[in-house]
């Protein structure tokens, strides 16, 4: 038989059974969509871990005094690390703690940082108004401060107005210097957003109190250099204290937090996929099933196109094309139904990102779906005898 009239005969036959026709794919277009959404859903999630981390810097490390260790952290351990470290790219020690200001009639109780000027540039704050602290403020204990957005919005009326205003705390006055953009980033334990930062010398003579501690932040190459980053800086403390029984301190990582929420993103996608793959078996099987019903009811069709000289390729290659088809048209709608189910999802609170490969994938899972399933039932049909098949009642 020629191609053309294989092709003519796998239409003719699936245009005569249009409602069994579209109960076989339902398996089909079901897994199908399903795929493409998981993987999007998936890759929305993952992009959705990282903006959230994005917050806390997951490319950096902070070290503080430990838990059970008065022990504070010093200029000392920082030029150490500097020193030793090969995975650095940036580093900067800093004081935390609480205060208490007032502005006008206005006041406001949250987090206080003592920082030098590179500390804005490890953090990527951008300075709406005015500007950030100066290393001349630090080497002059200058009395100046800089506040975060929620902090400015919250003592001013316009967040434009608190550069040149002054802030009150413990009968002295700090200039206000300038106003950074909200970022949502996170500092130590504090929100930027939510913080008063204040040249490190000036902080260490007239703010400090006793729960001010101060701390190391150290930045990574990499986000993905950042555990590499953690477990060195623990063996070089290790190493530097030894002789008190190794590293005092406490170590915050987020990037290795952000590597596990990736992971286990991936996993849980994965997971879904694979629900969707199994959707795609049972499809498949519903094809197999109707593949070899049609097989026994078109026997005497079988007997006489072998009678007339087709021969076992031919008759496979009927029921493998027709196999193909019906996974073909399943995926095609599954992957239009999709087409209109991603967009709609980002009305949902789920994020969602479409992937083109999760078109291809659903595309190809869905033709090998119908190649694996329907080439048995084939083969079957092939391997009758032409004698046997036209005697069929």
């Amino acid at each position: 038989m020629r191609l053309t009239e294989i092709f003519r005969s796998v239409i003719a036959n699936l245009a005569s059974n249009k409602f069994r026709l579209f109960l076989t794919t339902l398996g089909i277009i079901v897994g199908s969509a399903t795929i493409v959404l998981v993987i999007s859903i998936g890759s929305g999630g993952q992009k959705s871990v990282e903006e959230q981390f994005s917050r806390l810097n997951a490319d950096i490390i902070t070290v503080m005094g430990g838990r059970e260790s008065n022990l504070e952290i010093s200029d000392d351990d920082l030029e150490y690390i500097r020193e030793n470290s090969t995975l650095l790219k940036n580093s900067e020690i800093f004081y935390q703690g609480n205060v208490s200001v007032s502005a006008g009639y206005e006041d406001f109780s949250g987090s206080a940082l003592g920082v030098h000027e590179n500390f804005s540039n490890i953090n990527n704050f951008v300075v709406e108004y005015g500007n950030f602290i100066e290393e001349e403020n630090v080497d002059k204990r200058e009395k100046k401060a800089v506040l975060g957005s929620e902090v400015a919005s919250s003592l001013f009326e316009n967040s434009s107005d608190a550069v040149g205003e002054t802030l009150k705390i413990k009968g002295r006055r700090y200039l206000i210097v300038g106003v950074l953009k909200q970022n949502g980033k996170m500092v130590g334990f504090s929100s930027a957003d939510e913080a008063i930062f204040f040249p490190y010398s000036t902080y260490e003579s007239y703010i400090a109190g006793k729960k001010s501690k101060a701390a190391i932040m150290l930045q990574a190459s990499s986000v993905q250099e950042t555990s590499d980053l953690n477990t060195e800086v623990t063996d070089i403390l290790n190493k530097e204290y030894a002789s008190t029984g190794g590293n005092p301190f406490m170590i915050r990582d987020a990037g290795s937090a952000l590597t596990s929420a990736k992971e286990s993103a991936s996993l849980m996608t994965i997971l879904l996929t694979s629900v969707a793959v199994i959707v795609l078996v049972v499809g498949g099987i519903g094809i197999m099933n109707v593949l070899f019903v049609s097989v026994k009811e078109r026997t005497k069709e079988i007997g006489i196109l072998k009678a007339l000289g087709a021969k076992r390729k031919d008759i496979l290659l009927i029921f493998l094309f027709e196999s193909i088809a019906i996974s073909v048209i399943g995926g095609t709608l599954g992957i239009g139904i999709s087409f209109i189910a991603v967009p709609l999802m980002k009305y949902t609170s789920i994020p969602v990102i479409p992937s083109f490969d999760a078109y291809i994938l659903a595309a190809l899972f869905s033709l090998v779906t119908g190649v694996f399933f329907g080439y048995y039932p084939a083969l079957s049909a092939s391997k009758l005898k032409p004698i046997d098949a036209l005697r069929y009642e």
